[in-house]
């Protein structure tokens, strides 16, 4: 058995993401496709992640103990740190993530969980050798010239290096607020494409 961590980021209400109708979609055909493995969705709106504040730090940066897997802030680490495979849902914000997320993987990237320091420079220690990156955006950000304007993925796909991860695969759901584009074709297309990408994952 599998264990797939499901990160959500999008504080729209429920139903009107069209980044979670295409990871939803996913993870809807993994579930069928692989009936024995645990998905764990993390919401992160729900979940009451924050910037990380001085009196966090110690957490972070102290001695972990058998009582840190349980601490309001590691314990998303370690989390992390366990699971199979990952999967993150979030829209293209202002070129990048959602805040949340970065605060997450503040939350997440943490020394002798994550990652670790070596003579040859960090090390990812994360237990995830596959990932997927879901993120709806209003226009092409995958052409020559958007491409360079895209940090969102180009962040998530350095931190998950970072941890270790080294198979990471994405679906770009884009021009979604380009007038004229047929948009339920673009999130239907992506839809399939996802459960492609499901078979094998």
């Amino acid at each position: 058995m599998k264990k797939v961590l499901y990160i959500k980021a999008n504080i729209k209400p429920e139903g009107q993401s069209r980044t979670f109708k295409v990871s939803d979609s996913f993870i809807e055909e993994y579930r069928t496709l692989n009936p024995e493995d645990e998905i764990i969705t993390l919401d992160l709106y729900n979940e009451g992640i924050d910037f990380l504040k001085a009196e966090d730090l110690a957490a972070v940066f102290g001695e972990k103990t058998k009582a840190s897997r349980n601490h309001p802030i590691l314990k998303y680490a370690y989390q992390i740190a366990e699971v199979d495979k990952i999967v993150i849902a979030a829209p293209m914000w202002n070129l990048g993530t959602p805040a949340i997320v970065k605060a997450y993987f503040d939350y997440t990237s943490v020394t002798g969980i994550t990652f670790k320091y070596t003579a040859n420079g960090p090390v990812g220690i994360c237990k995830a050798n596959k990932a997927l990156i879901v993120s709806g955006r209003g226009g092409d950000y995958s052409s020559e010239i958007g491409s360079q304007f895209e940090m969102g993925e180009r962040y998530l796909r350095t931190i998950l290096a970072f941890f270790g991860v080294k198979d990471v695969k994405s679906i770009a759901v884009e021009n979604l607020d380009v007038m004229g584009m047929d948009i339920d074709k673009i999130v239907s297309d992506s839809v399939e494409e996802a459960k492609e990408i499901a078979k094998n994952f």
